[in-house]
């Protein structure tokens, strides 16, 4: 299973924010949006960051509420793993768990195409996990 299907069953939407903007609209964004992270573009669809609510506790926790007056570009992750279509649920769950990372952006041609969390992986990976199983099920019932 690849993250091209992973898509074509949850859609392409990504929720953007500028580095620019404020540390506190980021934080409205995730709460209105319900997800856990933010990636960063310049308008144009290239990937230049991406904000997890692990980084908006890290400078909480630091700076107090003060930090939401800081933009995005002093709080984000610059250094963003990513991947593509052709990846593999399983290729990703080792990128996910190596990084130590709960959201991956998807690129294509350079952009920023999609979005899978680790929900999205596990959820997947069940799946097939049951699928097998029925079909395991159904060969030996016919055997």
């Amino acid at each position: 299973m690849t993250v091209k299907a992973i898509l074509d069953k949850k859609g392409h939407e990504v929720f953007t924010i500028g580095p620019n903007e404020k540390l506190l609209d980021a934080v409205r964004m995730l709460v209105d949006h319900r997800v856990g992270a933010l990636v960063v573009t310049n308008g144009d669809h290239k990937i230049v960051g991406i904000l997890s609510e692990r980084d908006v506790v890290r400078v909480v926790g630091k700076d107090g509420g003060a930090a939401l007056e800081k933009t995005v570009r002093e709080v984000m992750t610059p250094k963003v793993k990513i991947c593509n279509e052709s990846h593999t649920v399983n290729q990703v769950m080792e990128i996910m768990t190596n990084g130590r990372f709960r959201h991956l952006p998807v690129e294509r041609d350079g952009y920023l195409y999609g979005i899978v969390s680790i929900g999205d992986v596990v959820k997947r990976r069940i799946e097939d996990v049951e699928r097998e199983a029925e079909e395991i099920k159904a060969y030996i019932a016919h055997a």
